[in-house]
């Protein structure tokens, strides 16, 4: 292990300093490594500035002056060792010089090798090693993003095994973080998992959008619950994707294809593309992605002479604009649009020839999401403002096959409608160890199911449900430190929260009504002890809740609407973090937490297959997680991964009452990960990168007591690959689900046959990916 932790007196030293010229971003990697400084850069137009570089001997300080000589930017020291690089006050840009080689595309944040790693979901800017809590940040390398981007949260869930999902399909599954899951059926519940583009909040009770992740430059997972910072529906955490900016001065461009095909299954084929042009000088940047995927069929209908009906289509894109007229501001204005479309479910029955499903009508879904967002800031020296304003529209459209056994057909529609408007504004500052944030922020969602059922061809109207749900909250943290290399952060949030529900037709009558308004706080602790030599150990308290709603009875109530009330989660952890990933040949971090879980909400199906939503009771979760990443020699670098999870309903509502100490749904009591990857420089601008992981996902269940209590997981999945780069061209080879393991993702896919306890969904068979990928 080598950890470069240098000391004020150290800084001050005279040094000798090889810094050639080229990106700011790159010299400043050189400068961190040369000096043993903490450099961050949250601007990635500055990043792509260039430098004139500096050799000779003298101090740091000198050194970092000369950097930044003629860049327009400024460095402001949080304390001897750790410095920000923002832009000056009042400059303006320099013109842009491109040298004759090619140079790599900075993300919005810069992070690799020799570089800190900056936490900016803490809404305080805190370094990795700094930060007093269990997050994962999942830099996006460019030749494996081009690779893997398609899969969409997928590729996240497969990295991370404190991360589960159910697997409906693209467009359609719940997400969960640390053994936080309510179920594993789709409902009006709000999402246990907060999921933001940048500081755009994405869902509120919706599932996952499943974003394609091409020029996405990091994701980061915070554990929750994040009630502090990001309120109601983040329970299990946060997953934030931050974006790759507009870069100024300089157009930029990449592109990626790529041609799959799945064992005994069908063909398809994915295609993305980014383009970064300056509008208006250095003043003025647009950024847009575009993107298209056909994931093939792998499942069979005899019974209509189908084949491959579970294909899915994907396609969308992303634009942002970004103005910077100078002094730290900035403006942003962007939107996204993506559909996605599937022709059939894909699960299987057992007893049925593999991969095969009789079904009397098909079962496609279709997921379309919009997003526009306008993002104010200012970068200063003392404080920064961060002013983010967003438009959701999400439209879920669901058919599923309600024929009885031996009955004619039948089929249920069901059709979500989301609209969510969210604003969040705030200030944050602090120098050294001493910082803070604090902001005021508002939501305003609006649900609405609709669901028909009967005859095929025109089935009839059955009862919907509009929820309404407002909310408004102040929020605040500060960090403190104490006694030498101890801190303690104290924050809080206080929600006001007003929830309206009532019962709908097709022709918007009501036949019910309800409403609740709440006031929480939601407080956080934590203190976090800097034992030196890169070893950080942390204790984190904090509290959050979601609220509650209007849902359709179950079948045979003799209400037709059942209220369900908010919960709230409480979380104490403690954990250990030694080195920093990317800077140190060896990193580790492991946390034990417990949560307690009050009042359950959770979307269920009734015995007839019907949904509705209830509260179950009070539960509890145990988890451990461990992480390491060790760079064994010069380009052969080891990680592993681990995730324990021990739940329980421990106090069920007497409805519930047999299923009292039985786990909580759809959360594997064991999974790992462990992957390896080589890369060699083989000159004349050639370089290879071979990769492989094995995953593990341990047993789990369907759902909480009989008949729900279906086994499922219990599966290892390896996938093998490599790229071959040469120059601006990369040429790649994937093979996923290398021994072609059916094992059973997911014992669900049809609710009005699930209570028969015979649905199962395989994983996809060996899937084959050729693709290329290139720069210009």
């Amino acid at each position: 292990m080598a950890c470069l932790i240098a000391s004020a007196a150290d800084a001050a030293d005279i040094r000798a300093f090889a810094i050639p010229a080229g990106p700011l971003g790159g010299a400043l990697a050189r400068f961190g490594e040369q000096a043993g400084m903490t450099i961050g850069v949250s601007d990635p137009s500055l990043a792509a500035r260039r430098s004139a570089g500096v050799r000779g001997r003298m101090s740091a300080q000198a050194a970092l002056q000369r950097l930044l000589r003629g860049t327009g930017a400024q460095a402001v020291f949080v304390d001897a060792v750790t410095v920000r690089i923002i832009r000056s006050a009042g400059s303006r840009r320099p013109s842009p010089v491109r040298s004759a080689a090619p140079q790599p595309r900075p993300s919005a944040l810069v992070v690799g090798p020799q570089q800190d790693i900056i936490v900016t979901a803490s809404k305080q800017g805190t370094p990795l090693d700094r930060y007093a809590g269990s997050v994962s940040v999942l830099a996006l390398d460019p030749g494996k993003n081009a690779r893997e981007a398609s899969s969409g949260t997928a590729a996240v869930v497969a990295r991370l095994p404190m991360v589960a999902s159910t697997s409906l399909g693209p467009g359609r599954d719940k997400l969960f973080v640390r053994g936080i899951a309510d179920s594993s059926f789709n409902g009006p519940s709000q999402a246990t998992v907060g999921q933001y583009l940048g500081d755009v909040r994405l869902t509120y009770n919706a599932p996952d959008p499943d974003l394609n992740l091409y020029d996405i430059g990091r994701v980061e997972v915070l554990e929750g619950p994040q009630g502090t910072l990001y309120g109601t529906g983040s329970l299990g955490g946060i997953i934030r994707l931050v974006p790759n900016a507009p870069l100024m001065g300089r157009a930029d461009g990449s592109a990626s294809a790529g041609l799959v095909a799945t064992h005994k299954g069908g063909e398809g084929g994915d295609a993305a593309a980014m383009l970064n042009l300056p509008l208006i000088g250095d003043r003025v940047a647009i950024r847009g992605v575009g993107y298209w995927s056909l994931d093939p069929g792998y499942i069979d209908d005899p019974s209509r002479g189908l084949s491959d009906i579970n294909e899915t289509r994907s396609y969308g894109g992303r634009a942002a604009i970004r103005y910077e007229p100078g002094a730290g501001w900035s403006l942003t204005l962007g939107g996204v649009i993506q559909n996605i479309s599937s022709r059939d479910g894909q699960y299987v029955l057992r007893g049925s020839p593999p991969l095969t499903r009789s079904s009397a009508i098909a079962q496609p879904f279709d997921n379309d999401f919009r997003l526009g967002y306008l993002t104010i800031q200012r970068d200063g020296s003392a404080v920064s403002l961060s002013s983010t304003t967003a438009l959701v529209r999400h439209d879920v459209d669901s058919v599923f096959d309600a024929t009885p056994a031996g009955g004619a057909a039948r089929r249920f529609e069901e059709d979500i409608g989301i609209t969510l408007l969210s604003h969040e504004t705030r200030l944050s500052g602090g120098t050294g160890r001493r910082s803070w944030v604090a902001g005021v922020s508002g939501v305003y969602d609006i649900s609405r199911i609709e669901r028909r059922l009967g005859d095929p061809q025109d089935p009839p109207s059955i009862l919907g449900v509009r929820n309404e749900n407002s909310e408004v909250a102040l929020f605040g943290q500060y960090t403190q430190p104490l006694l030498g290399p101890v801190s303690i952060t104290l924050g809080g949030r206080l929600t006001y929260a007003r929830a309206v529900g009532m019962l709908i037709e097709q022709t918007d009558g009501d036949s019910g009504e309800a409403k609740r308004k709440k006031v929480r706080l939601s407080p956080t602790v934590a203190v976090s002890w800097r034992m030196g030599r890169g070893l950080l150990a942390f204790a984190h308290y904090q509290q959050g809740f979601r609220a509650g709603g209007l849902a359709v009875a179950p079948s045979g109530s003799p209400a037709d609407s059942k209220r369900f009330e908010g919960d709230s989660l409480t979380v104490g952890e403690v954990g250990l973090r030694l080195g920093r990933p990317g800077r140190d040949r060896f990193s580790a971090s492991t946390t034990l937490a417990y949560a307690r879980w009050s009042d359950i909400q959770s979307d269920l199906v009734d015995l007839t297959g019907l949904p509705y939503t209830t509260n179950i009771g009070d539960g509890r979760v145990y988890s451990f997680e461990a992480q390491t990443m060790w760079e064994v020699v010069s380009g052969l670098n080891l990680e592993a991964s681990v995730f324990l999870n021990d739940s329980a309903l421990s106090r069920p509502v007497e409805a519930f009452a047999a299923a009292e100490e039985r786990e909580l749904p759809n959360i594997a009591r064991a999974g790992a990960r462990g992957a390896l990857r080589y890369s060699i420089d083989l000159g004349a601008g050639t370089s290879l990168v071979l990769d492989g992981a094995v995953r593990y996902v341990g047993t789990s269940q369907l759902g909480i007591g009989a008949p729900f209590d279906v086994t499922q997981g219990d599966f290892v999945e390896t996938s093998l690959g490599g790229r071959l780069a040469l120059g601006r061209l990369g040429v790649s080879l994937d093979v996923s689900n290398l021994a072609d393991v059916r094992g059973n993702r997911f014992s669900y896919g049809n609710p009005f046959g699930v209570a028969q306890r015979d649905q199962i969904t395989p994983l996809r068979p060996r899937t084959v990916r050729v693709g290329l990928d290139a720069r210009f």
